[in-house]
């Protein structure tokens, strides 16, 4: 698989570009991912689609532009890697915190899209009580980001999966492990600054997919 990078305001975007046709679509990961948790993906979609998977600011082989990626900086990004791709339009499908970075994408440059999918994320703003534990994270990050990472991931699984899933969660552990510290608090700190998206989602022009797990414990499927 063929990665590309690129200079954005001054720090290094990585991205994989596979496949080939007019329909163009563009995977964007979560918080502590990278590009290669959609290779399952990007290998199957390619055979008839063209693929582009990013690696998010201050995750992967992406550097860090600041002490906060904001949702829109990161959209930027997404948005420079397009116009470097030649891609004018997509459908785009982000997972979690690359859910977020989508909403942004779709305020900033609508008519790049065709469709969008947030798969386990949603539109809302952190509220007080989220934002609190957002910089709490921040403070055991800095103070031990391994054990973080660690204690992090299985949470991320429905506790009756977490015994059959125990390969999966090692490996995002792992992937995770290659974050560094200020590519975290970065994310976190762009994260609880975003703004609510539910504007973006009522003047959308084009379909929008959810997709969220009935078991997640991160985000209930019934809110």
């Amino acid at each position: 698989m063929i990665h590309h990078t690129f200079d954005f305001k001054g720090t290094t975007v990585n991205y994989q570009d596979e496949g080939s046709g007019d329909v163009v679509i563009v995977f964007l990961h979560g918080f502590l991912e990278d590009l290669r948790v959609w290779a399952p993906y990007v290998y199957s979609y390619m055979r008839s689609v063209r693929v582009i998977a990013i690696d998010l600011l201050g995750h992967g082989e992406s550097g860090c532009l600041s002490d906060i990626h904001s949702m829109d900086v990161q959209a930027e990004m997404v948005k420079a890697v397009l116009d470097r791709a030649k891609v004018s339009s997509c459908v785009m499908i982000g997972h979690s915190m690359g859910g977020y970075v989508t909403l942004a994408f779709a305020k900033l440059y609508p008519q790049c899209l065709k469709g969008f999918c947030l798969l386990n994320s949603h539109a809302l703003n952190d509220g007080e009580e989220a934002k609190e534990r957002r910089r709490r994270t921040c403070d055991i990050i800095a103070e031990n980001r391994a054990g973080f990472i660690v204690k992090f991931i299985p949470n991320l699984f429905a506790v009756e999966n977490r015994a059959a899933l125990s390969a999966d969660i090692k490996e995002l552990q792992e992937y995770a492990l290659c974050t560094k510290t200020e590519g975290m608090t970065a994310a976190q700190k762009g994260m609880l600054l975003r703004p609510n998206y539910l504007d973006v989602l009522q003047s959308s022009k084009v379909p929008v997919l959810f997709i969220i797990g009935k078991l997640t414990t991160v985000f209930p499927w019934n809110r």
